[in-house]
């Protein structure tokens, strides 16, 4: 069956409206929203049932998260005159796992009614009333319902890098307790790197000086500022990691010390340091690193993960790294195509996870869809998953870290993926787009993508969040053959919707695809895959969408054919042009100029802070659309997937109109990949 037309349900032949409607049903009961289609509950809990009224308290007390509901625990209703009845139990009946943070709510007409193994699992419940509540004429008003939830993964959390890019501890308290809102559990805190120990040592001053800094030089945290984030963490019932990075990745330590840690002296130097770490971060696990070195000392590692566990850490390591058997680590972090788990070792999965090398719109889609290192929920040797955010490029704004990332809304993705457990395929599988022949998938998308925006309007409006609505963007991609080509190579078997046909003896494929971002090869290669199965260089395709407007107006687009990472020390396109494959774009056959780019350096330097370079960091392009069909068409060529000005060459396209301002996506146009009337709905006119 077909994609739902999300954007346009209006234009839909009657008996095909109807064929949507009965499938977004079936699904709407899949996803446990029974009476309540249009909750925006983040992550969905695992199991709910609305009852179809609603419970209205007046001159209530706040009941979340740093209002003091412990004092409601094990309390009764009368003692406190109070409608919240809080228990902590021993043991929660048909939970299957991670206990600790689970949680029952019931609501009545009367009282709210929570159950909860740990306080842990009261804050969680906290998160979930606090998401159910509306304000009405000074009340709180909360739907009737009873909700059973667990975690299907018991780590979900978040890096970020700031041994390369410091953030400040406002920053990074923010993010932390935003996030818990969405029961994201971890946060990672990268402390160490070649350009600087963000760490204070009081035994060892100089590596926190300005001369042993090659960026950012005079910023680091004190230990009582890391002392009061684990704090800070605790509240919200994060857990925090610090990561010490060793031996790898010490150019820092090495200025300081003038020694390799691996080195007797640079060993000693460095038990000093852990001791120093022990006493300032009061957390279960300590991460060393042990990444991308070449190990000379065959006993460093075993020795440092044996002294930490001395102090009563747990250590979590990096993979591949040191190769440990079970029992030698406690565990850890995989990383790129190459991280394995370990039978016996817990993993936490972040392979394809690094944020900073995603699009804004097509790779959440892959991260929404895909399982966790594919599995449905949690085991021992599957903890969870983290997302991470390298600054090897130098980005000299927090805020713009945030927005170039798309931080917030990939954050709410993995946290109701890690949360709610199932999806589809993994990072190398076919869910790595909206795509026709996957219906559920997309429905399931766009109800996130539902929730993701409602929240980005209220309870994450103070922050970055560049996202905006794109399951309703359709288009028409054509794809030119030599005679003779092989089709099937270069579109999947299982879509649909093709046409081939010959022009000027020349043979081509189109096919329908879905989002305002599309890669038609990934940032991965041939590791993830994209809208072409087998993607050849050397090659052009294009791009076309049909966009009907009610009436004439001005809008805005968002358009990049090349995605910058943040971790790469690319060039910018030259002045004039779009990318080094030489995209161009028409509207309404009137070519759309790329804009003068900020960075005109032309040698390589992850020094240099990006600029305009993606459209997040750049106003969105003014244009006008007129009064019924617009075209836009993009040509997509690709020369060479290895240039020397980009290493990572993307085959790709986002475009999406907007409004002005760039704020959200423009609501009251359609999308088709062919033109037609909207009087009839014959599709399509040529």
């Amino acid at each position: 069956m077909k994609q739902l037309k999300l954007h346009s349900m209006r234009s839909l032949r009657p008996a095909r409206l109807i064929q949507c409607l009965i499938v977004a049903t079936l699904l709407g009961h899949d996803l446990n929203c029974q009476g309540q289609n249009n909750s925006i509950l983040l992550p969905r809990p695992q199991q709910i049932n609305y009852t179809d009224d609603s419970l209205k308290l007046t001159d209530s007390p706040d009941i979340y998260p740093g209002n003091y509901y412990e004092r409601w625990i094990n309390k009764t209703a009368d003692t406190l005159r109070s409608p919240y009845r809080i228990r902590l139990s021993q043991h929660l009946p048909q939970i299957p796992l991670n206990q600790e943070e689970a949680y029952r709510i019931e609501i009545t007409r009367q009282h709210i009614f929570v159950e909860a193994v740990t306080t842990t699992g009261v804050y969680r419940a906290m998160q979930t009333l606090e998401q159910l509540s509306r304000k009405k004429e000074g009340s709180l008003v909360f739907p009737t319902c009873q909700i059973t939830d667990w975690p299907a993964f018991r780590i979900r959390g978040f890096m970020q890098d700031v041994g390369r890019t410091y953030m400040s501890i406002e920053e990074l308290e923010q993010e932390i307790e935003l996030l818990s809102r969405f029961k994201i559990n971890v946060f990672h805190w990268h402390l160490t790197e070649n350009q600087a120990w963000r760490l204070e040592s009081k035994l060892y001053p100089d590596l926190n000086a300005d001369k042993n800094m090659t960026r950012m030089p005079g910023k680091y945290y004190t230990l009582q500022e890391a002392k009061k984030l684990v704090e800070f963490c605790r509240q919200h019932h994060v857990m925090l990691i610090p990561e010490i990075d060793m031996p790898g990745h010490s150019a820092a330590f090495e200025r300081t010390f003038g020694t390799d840690m691996q080195s007797a002296e640079g060993m000693k130097i460095l038990k000093n340091i852990l001791d120093e770490v022990c006493e300032t971060f009061d957390v279960p696990y300590i991460h060393i690193g042990t990444d991308e070195v070449q190990f000379t000392n065959p006993s460093f590692v075993p020795e440092m993960v044996a002294y930490l566990r001395s102090k009563g850490k747990k250590v979590i390591s990096w993979n591949p790294g040191w190769k440990y058997r079970p029992g030698e680590i406690d565990m850890t972090q995989l990383w790129s195509f190459r991280g394995k788990a370990q039978q016996g070792i817990p993993a936490i999965d972040c392979r394809f996870h690094y944020i900073n090398h995603f699009d804004l719109f097509a790779d959440i889609i892959t991260l929404y869809n895909s399982r966790i290192y594919d599995c449905t929920e949690g085991n021992e040797s599957i903890a969870g998953s983290i997302l991470a955010v390298w600054n090897d490029r130098y980005i000299d704004n927090e805020k713009q870290i945030v927005r170039e990332n798309n931080f917030y809304a990939n954050m709410l993705a993995i946290a109701e993926r890690s949360w709610l457990g199932g999806g589809y395929g993994y990072f190398n599988g076919k869910y790595t787009m909206l795509r026709d022949s996957t219906p559920k998938a997309n429905l399931e998308f766009a109800d996130f993508e539902r929730r993701l925006l409602w929240h980005k309007r209220h309870t994450l409006s103070q922050v970055p969040i560049p996202y905006v609505k794109q399951t309703q963007v359709r288009w028409r991609i054509t794809d030119p053959f030599p005679n003779g080509g092989d089709l099937q190579k270069a579109f999947p078997p299982e879509t649909n919707s093709d046409t081939v046909y010959i022009y000027n003896g020349q043979t081509y494929k189109t096919h329908t695809a879905q989002g305002a971002g599309i890669y038609l090869r990934h940032v991965w290669g041939d590791l993830v895959p994209g809208f072409y199965e087998h993607p050849q260089e050397m090659h052009t395709a294009y791009a076309t969408t049909w966009v009907f407007s009610p009436q004439e107006q001005e809008a805005g687009l968002l358009l990049e054919f090349q995605n910058y990472s943040r971790s790469e020390s690319d060039l910018p396109p030259l002045p004039g042009t779009w990318d080094y494959k030489g995209s161009r774009a028409w509207l309404n056959d009137k070519e759309i100029l790329p804009p003068v780019w900020e960075n005109t350096h032309r040698q390589r330097s992850s020094e240099i802070p990006l600029g305009n370079e993606n459209c997040v960091s750049r106003p969105p392009l003014p244009v006008k659309l007129y009064k019924g069909w617009n075209k836009l068409l993009l040509k997509l060529p690709v020369g060479k997937f290895q240039i020397p000005e980009t290493r990572l060459v993307k085959w790709m396209f986002t475009a999406v109109f907007v409004t002005p301002d760039g704020k959200e996506a423009l609501e009251n146009i359609i999308y088709a990949p062919d033109k037609y009337d909207t009087t009839s709905n014959k599709i399509p006119i040529k």
